[in-house]
């Protein structure tokens, strides 16, 4: 059973084809028993949208067609706040959630992306596939939706900035307008190096570059490139200042609808996904510098030591560390050791 990433066109012309087939004569095909639409910010060209895309082809397949996913990609189904309500109410059934956007629903969620914490994906594993992943799934689960087992990779983050500015120092951060995801950790982070963040959707993000409602942003590499945010930026800072990923929530009658085969063949499929988007995270990435210098993009790599400094004169850990419990922190500290 084919499985397609949806693209806009598709989308406009779904109706009319369904109908063409009720008028003019039986389906080809039958009609899946469940049919789950899967909503992800990410382009259709980035791994993460790819990966999906092939756990929902082997749940169609290996179901022999009783359960069909479709991936709508790039926002189509609204921004990252509108799908994570919709996905709770049953608008949606499958989401792909930025951990930084799922954090104003789940604040545990932003646990793992707390600023200069992990150094290295060993660490960044090693936690999310372990306690502080456990952590976070229990936390979540709370909240009326259903997480998927493997967290799957966004990367580490980026600070891109325009030809006004280059950005070597925490002095350079200064009145620095930076976009950043509609969340609060992201939003301390930043502010507590001085800058000036404002929090806009992912999907309006190129044209607030274009018009310089704000100078840069951050993000992975990945999201750069697909995004094309080089056309719009000129430096790129490699910080590595926190480290997010994606989680793949199921709205939970949904979920609690399928039979027991479809609910593992469903965690069976993501999960053996999620393992390869993380390795495709990591090749990319270590072509992207090439390729985005290539566009036009200047690097430099800035000493993350001021940085944390600078938090911790800022107070950011301790609020943090306040904000997610002691026994959260002390999970965490496990795999970075100590942050403050």
């Amino acid at each position: 059973m084919k499985t397609k990433i949806m693209t806009r066109r598709r989308v406009l012309g779904t109706g009319s084809a369904a109908l063409a087939a009720t008028v003019f004569g039986k389906r080809a095909i039958a009609a899946p028993e469940f049919d789950f639409k899967l909503g992800v910010n990410t382009p259709e060209t980035h791994p993460l949208t790819i990966r999906l895309a092939e756990a929902a082809k082997a749940v169609g397949a290996q179901s022999s067609g009783r359960l069909n996913i479709t991936v709508f990609a790039n926002s189509q189904l609204g921004g990252d706040p509108e799908m994570l309500s919709q996905v709770r109410a049953g608008g949606i059934e499958l989401l792909a959630a930025p951990s930084m956007t799922l954090s104003t629903l789940v604040p545990l969620s932003g646990l793992p992306s707390i600023g200069f914490a992990f150094q290295s994906y060993d660490q960044v594993w090693a936690a999310m596939d372990g306690g502080v992943g456990d952590i976070v799934r229990d936390a979540i689960a709370r909240t009326g939706v259903v997480p998927l087992n493997k967290v799957w990779d966004n990367g580490f983050r980026q600070i891109t900035s325009s030809s006004s500015r280059q950005l070597n120092s925490v002095d350079d951060l200064k009145g620095f307008k930076i976009r950043v995801p509609v969340t609060a950790l992201l939003t301390s982070l930043f502010s507590g190096l001085g800058a000036l963040p404002s929090s806009i959707s992912y999907s309006e993000l190129y044209s607030a570059l274009q018009t310089h409602i704000v100078e840069g942003q951050e993000n992975p590499l990945a999201q750069v490139s697909t995004g094309k945010l080089y056309e719009v930026q000129k430096y790129c800072a490699l910080s590595n200042h926190c480290w997010s990923g994606y989680w793949i929530l199921g709205n939970r009658r949904a979920m609690a609808g399928l039979p027991p085969d479809l609910v593992a063949l469903i965690n069976a499929a993501f999960d053996a996904a999620a393992v390869k988007e993380r390795a495709d995270l990591v090749e990319m990435d270590r072509s992207l510098q090439a390729e985005l210098t290539g566009k036009g993009m200047t690097f430099n790599k800035p000493d993350p030591v001021q940085f944390r400094a600078a938090l911790v004169k800022a107070g950011f850990y301790t609020q943090w560390r306040k904000t997610y419990g002691a026994d959260a922190w002390a999970a965490l500290e496990k795999y970075t050791g100590k942050l403050t």
